[in-house]
């Protein structure tokens, strides 16, 4: 019994511990909402971890995405052939099923020049975006005009791309407008390729241009190809990478063949590749290291330097061809996936859109991640009038953009609908559901101007601007029917929207309407169009030139303006002084107000300076603009009842035109960069027209029969040269102009100007 008990004890003080440590946990047991709160956050962690496998997943989609994507720019000198290029590309990517050409007999025309003025004038007007898709790549591209009087549109084009495709002639070489375009490419930071063109024509000679490249583009370049034959013996081509022959058979050049190097040519090629290996490694360590210690250079190992500098902008691989014969486009695409650099390899930058621009240079920019899954930000770089409405081509930098999100613009501060997203085939469109950062797009019925930003609402960024030249060239244009005064505003208003370079205004005296763009070429296109897309006959006055005003000295004015007539009067005085800007300033204009004291309240300053710029616009000489000038207001008066804004802006434009004489204003009109080239038998006649349009001649060399000469010559005389020149050289010769600045007229010019502005205000 005792025995019993005592086991019976045992067992209670054996379980003892175990019940305390029962009771022990029971006391730390958390509540039944601390245990729900617990699962949920396992939950949580669960579906965060699932979510971002999930992410991981779509960055790693997103990324190899952008890896395999290229958006590039063709650009060049007029007739170099970059519209045929093009055409060559989308025919061998299978974006089109037959080939025409620029000029071609059947009457359809490249791909690319949509309008109806471009095929029947051969050139390219307007900038057209195109994609297509090579070896699992997908390529967008953007053909741009060669015209100097279009420049804009190769402006906005390079703004936006990540690699451009520069096309030299190999007869013509390096021209005047391959310089403009390499110069917008320097501007933009956009790694490039060269392609040497029109290998099949007579004189072609790839070397002498590559040379040109060097000394007037500043290029470090070396060819990555050699050509087998030239001009009519211009067979194929052999890749100096991978040391093989190819050649294109055939009826339209699409199938490549590869085969060894003709051996006739090993020596040349082995030389050839030589100077490449040397050309990249003077700008790419590994490569150098590997040239230096002699080692064999393989394929890969070149080929991932040359894209290492390329993308550096350190160097210009430069390719060879004749898109017109369908040979050398093949090696060229390749050579945009190899060496130009996907969107995720490009720094973009924006600005805060609280502070302007010129604060920025101080501070340091927004570098944007280029990715899809940081927040939108896409640029608006071109506007077009669809037949839906305005299109709008959109770049995105950042983020996606669907259809039917809502997105803002940071510009104007509205909030938009997307209606319909597309993307572009010249003038064909495909709808899409969603795009991502890297992609050019087009969206339709979203209001805005060109160079706008739209993100998604959740930051507030600007893209920098792009440069947009001033015009040098203004016309008097009016509807010949009044009925169509309606159809003609619209047209201009739309022109407008659509080309910063127009501009449109009224004349104040005679009441005209006065259309200004970038040369005679660029306002006959847009007369045209007035013609042709709105059925408005118009009549277009003589061309005018976009003089300016300035003043070479200090004058001080004080004028007072009182004015009394039963109730309040006006009164305001201003005194100060005006003088030329130091050449190279930032601005035309500049107000300073260097009042010490309360003569002039506060609150009438910006009316002061309002009157003065006023006052600018419209110079005593020839009513033209007045620039390069300071104004700077010293003292001054006013009264407690008669002075107003009104009384002190008309004491500051009175003031100004009291002091403009004794600051002995000159004329300063648009001086041209002329670029003539003709056969050498016409020089001295060439010469002589030169010397009686008041040109002077910066440069004179001689390119095999031809003769090369660079000129500065006013606008004011070349108007019709391009009669003259064909006249003078029996057709054979060609120019090109472009803005260079504005400069001071010769004393009689500015005799002849005055007076016959003169004369044109007496008829009135």
């Amino acid at each position: 019994m005792a025995m019993a008990r005592r086991s019976a004890s045992h067992l209670l003080t054996s379980f003892r511990p175990f019940s305390l440590l029962l009771q022990s946990h029971l006391a730390d047991a958390p509540s039944p909402a601390a245990a729900a709160a617990a699962a949920s956050a396992r939950r949580a962690m669960s579906s965060a971890s699932v979510l971002r496998a999930r992410d991981d997943k779509d960055v790693a989609k997103w990324r190899e995405s952008m890896d395999r994507m290229r958006n590039i720019g063709i650009s060049a000198h007029i007739d170099s052939g970059k519209t045929t290029l093009t055409e060559r590309v989308l025919y061998y990517t299978g974006r089109i099923h037959e080939i025409h050409e620029v000029r071609g007999r059947d009457g359809v025309g490249a791909k690319m020049d949509s309008m109806d003025l471009e095929r029947e004038k051969g050139i390219t007007i307007q900038s057209a975006a195109t994609y297509c898709t090579w070896k699992g790549y997908q390529v967008n591209i953007i053909d741009t005009p060669g015209h100097v009087d279009f420049t804009i549109e190769v402006e906005r084009a390079l703004r936006v791309l990540d690699g451009a495709i520069l096309v030299l002639c190999s007869v013509g070489g390096v021209q005047s407008q391959s310089i403009t375009v390499d110069r917008q490419m320097r501007r933009y930071e956009i790694p490039r390729v060269a392609f040497i063109n029109k290998l099949d024509r007579m004189g072609a000679d790839p070397w002498k241009v590559l040379s040109q490249a060097r000394s007037k583009l500043r290029h470090h370049n070396a060819a990555v190809q050699v050509p087998i034959g030239l001009e009519e013996e211009f067979e194929g081509l052999v890749d100096l990478v991978e040391l093989k022959a190819y050649k294109f058979e055939g009826s339209s050049g699409q199938n490549v063949t590869a085969s060894d190097i003709p051996s006739n040519m090993q020596d040349l090629v082995m030389e050839k590749r030589r100077e490449l290996i040397e050309v990249v490694s003077e700008v790419d360590d590994q490569l150098a290291e590997a040239f230096l210690n002699d080692e064999p250079i393989e394929a890969n190992e070149l080929k991932a330097a040359i894209r290492r500098a390329t993308v550096a902008r350190k160097f210009i691989p430069v390719y060879m061809g004749s898109a017109f014969k369908n040979k050398g486009v093949q090696p060229l695409l390749d050579g945009v996936l190899d060496y130009l650099p996907c969107p995720m390899e490009v720094e973009n930058y924006a600005l805060d859109q609280n502070k302007s621009e010129e604060k920025w240079k101080s501070v340091e920019m927004v570098l944007l991640a280029g990715t899809p899954a940081e927040p939108l930000v896409a640029l608006a770089f071109k506007l077009e009038e669809g037949r839906f409405g305005q299109l709008t081509y959109l770049r995105i930098y950042d983020g996606v953009i669907r259809k039917g999100d809502f997105i803002h613009n940071v510009n104007t501060g509205k909030k938009i609908k997307v209606p319909r997203l597309v993307r572009m085939h010249s003038n064909e469109m495909e709808d899409i559901q969603e795009a991502h950062a890297g992609q050019i797009v087009a969206v339709f019925g979203v209001d805005c101007a060109s160079g706008d930003t739209f993100t998604d609402g959740t930051v507030k960024y600007t893209m920098t601007s792009m440069n947009v030249p001033e015009p040098v060239m203004s016309l008097a244009v009016s509807p010949i029917s009044k009925d169509s005064g309606g159809q003609f505003s619209k047209a201009l208003n739309r022109f407008q929207r659509e080309d910063p370079t127009f501009r449109v205004g009224l004349d104040p005296e005679s009441g005209q309407t006065i259309i200004s763009g970038m040369g005679e070429l660029h306002l006959d296109i847009y007369v045209e169009r007035i013609k042709r897309e709105y059925k408005v006959d118009a009549k277009v006055g003589k061309p005018r030139v976009n003089f300016r005003e300035t003043i070479t000295q200090r004058a001080e004015f004080d004028y007072l303006h009182k004015k009394q007539s039963g109730g309040q009067g006006q009164y305001g005085r201003v005194c100060g002084y005006i003088e030329p800007l130091p050449s190279g300033a930032d601005s035309k204009f500049e107000f300073e107000n260097m009042i010490i004291g309360q003569a002039i309240p506060s609150n009438f300053i910006p009316a002061i300076e309002k009157g003065f710029r006023e006052a600018c616009n419209s110079g005593s000489l020839i009513g033209h603009p007045v620039e390069n000038i300071r104004i700077v207001l010293t003292d001054g008066a006013s009264h407690q009842v008669d002075s107003s804004e009104l009384a002190f802006k008309l004491a500051s434009i009175y003031a100004f035109r009291q002091c403009y004489v004794a600051a002995r204003p000159v004329i300063l009109e648009p001086v041209m960069k002329v670029e003539l080239k003709f056969p050498t038998e016409f020089q001295g006649t060439v010469t002589g027209d030169m010397n009686k349009r008041k040109g002077i001649i910066v440069g004179n060399e001689q390119e095999g029969d031809d003769t090369v000469i660079v000129c500065h010559v006013p606008l004011n005389n070349m108007f019709g040269y391009a009669t003259a020149i064909r006249s003078v050289t029996q057709g054979k010769g060609e120019f090109t102009m472009e803005y260079l600045e504005h400069n001071t007229v010769s004393q009689d010019v500015q005799m002849q100007l005055v007076n016959a502005y003169k004369a044109t205000k007496g008829t009135e």
